[in-house]
């Protein structure tokens, strides 16, 4: 009895998987685009789908009851009554299993149709959803990778070559120093440091740059220039140069004020945005996807809906199906593309209360940031988030992806709100971005004629209980795009 039962499990996983990998993608590409994108891709379904009908303005809700419709219209002869029951049960306090499920069925599809391919299933899901997420910059995702899988690599770093091109920022710039992109996804630091150096090899020259200077330089190297008197004033001289202080620049490279002219001159032709060639509108206006505001005492969600049409069933297709005029070909048509609209409605709803339901776990830790401000920042990941939530942390990843929220002290990507960060003396966890506030407070407000040096900061940041090293507030420093002191120091 056993053995039978187990082999028709196995039988029937594999086909329901068969047809859930094309919903997948759509459940997926539903989750992750920004609410203005979100009514082009509903827009498609619906010219696409004769079943599917938006609903006048008038119109309160998403149509929940399409399936106790659909089902209690088809009990009305015994073939759509059996079909009824084949069909998948996408019933609404199931809703936030939708995705689990999906991705287990999607991992079981990839391990049948895998053959035998060196991944295993649950790296074809991780290769598909770092594929399909962070949908601004797709195209430039999939330019980087195409060029990744034909290196020579191990799989450690491909995979962290994943995560790095899903960090980049709309100029092609990490955002995120590599250990800190391992240290917050739990990779090895010497794999990510190796598809560092890989992405940093990859077309466009200057992609995966940690700042303007490393971008610069890279585009220089590409061009067989990397010991040209440009590559050593970009490497060397690179505060004056953005100065423009040519005549020290001149003394310090032990060149001429012509030469020096010419190299700049050179630079000046380098893109110091690599990655904007990608986008599709860099100039697009953000519109948040979700608002968070002080109601009382309690912090008010509002979800962006403006741009998602309410969609149901049209009672005339399922009219259509209960008459029992159609063919039989006709019928399973219909039908299918009733279940197909079912799981647009459904997926658009689950993406909705998902980006609540991680808004809302955003607030309970992030809420000194939400009362004061930046300096408040504490460290989070998304593992933490999808451990609270109940869904993995590659949903959470998808459903931030590319969204914004506004809050009470501006408008900031979902990703703003995860960073790694330091434990301070008194317990507390402060975020990389809140010592970086705090670095950039103490430099406001320095004695210009005898600025802070990098170990004064440090001192700085240990009274307020900030374990943190020298190199780290240098790096941040850069970061900020504030000068070194011996550059900062005015001279009566």
């Amino acid at each position: 009895m056993a053995g039978p039962g187990f082999s028709q499990g196995l039988s029937q996983r594999q086909t329901q998987s068969l047809v859930l990998a094309p919903q997948l993608r759509q459940s997926l590409k539903i989750l992750q685009v920004a609410a203005m994108d979100l009514r082009t891709v509903i827009q498609e379904e619906l010219q696409a789908n004769p079943t599917l009908e938006e609903m006048p303005m008038e119109g309160i809700s998403i149509d929940r009851e399409t399936s106790e419709e659909h089902s209690t219209t088809s009990n009305n002869n015994e073939e759509d009554a059996q079909s009824g029951r084949d069909e998948m049960d996408f019933s609404q306090d199931k809703e936030f299993e939708i995705l689990t499920k999906l991705d287990q069925d999607w991992r079981d599809y990839m391990a049948n149709a895998g053959g035998n391919q060196p991944r295993t299933s649950e790296d074809d899901e991780k290769r598909q959803h770092f594929f399909d997420s962070l949908v601004s910059v797709t195209s430039l995702q999939e330019h980087l990778m195409s060029q990744a899988e034909m290196a020579d690599v191990d799989e450690p770093t491909l995979e962290a070559m994943r995560y790095l091109v899903g960090s980049l920022d709309d100029r092609g710039f990490l955002t995120q120093s590599v250990s800190d992109i391992a240290l917050q996804m739990g990779l090895p630091l010497d794999a990510v440091q190796s598809a560092h150096a890989l992405l940093k090899t990859c077309d466009p020259p200057g992609i995966g740059a940690l700042d303007l200077k490393e971008c610069l330089s890279l585009q220089l190297v590409s061009k067989g220039r990397g010991d040209s008197l440009s590559a050593r004033i970009v490497r060397n001289h690179f505060p004056l140069l953005i100065r423009r202080r040519i005549p020290d620049i001149a003394r310090r490279a032990g060149a001429s004020l012509e030469d020096v002219q010419l190299a700049i001159e050179e630079i000046g032709t380098l893109d110091p945005a690599p990655g904007r060639r990608f986008a599709d509108d860099s100039n697009r206006v953000v519109t948040p996807d979700v608002t968070v505001e002080r109601d009382g005492d309690i912090w008010k969600i509002d979800l962006n809906n403006d741009y998602i049409p309410r969609l149901r069933i049209s009672n005339t297709y399922k009219d259509m199906i209960a008459k029992g005029s159609l063919s039989r070909q006709e019928r399973e048509y219909l039908r299918e593309r009733i279940r197909s609209g079912r799981f647009l409605i459904n997926s658009i709803d689950q993406r909705q209360q998902t980006i609540e339901r991680i808004t809302r776990e955003i607030i309970k830790v992030q809420e000194e940031f939400f009362n004061e401000g930046v300096s408040k920042l504490r460290p989070l990941t998304m593992t933490q988030i999808a451990d609270t939530v109940g869904v993995h942390e590659t949903t959470v990843s998808r459903a931030i992806a590319n969204k914004y929220i506004r809050t009470p002290h501006g408008v900031f990507e979902f990703k703003f709100f995860f960073t790694p960060g330091y434990q301070s003396d008194g317990g507390a966890s402060v975020s990389n971005t809140s010592v970086k506030e705090m670095i950039n407070d103490l430099i406001t407000v320095e004695d210009r004629s005898r600025p802070y040096s990098d170990q004064e900061l440090v001192a700085k940041l240990q009274g307020k209980g900030i374990k943190i090293a020298r190199r780290t507030v240098a790096k941040y420093r850069e970061e900020l795009g504030i000068l070194p002191s011996n550059l900062r120091r005015e001279y009566a």
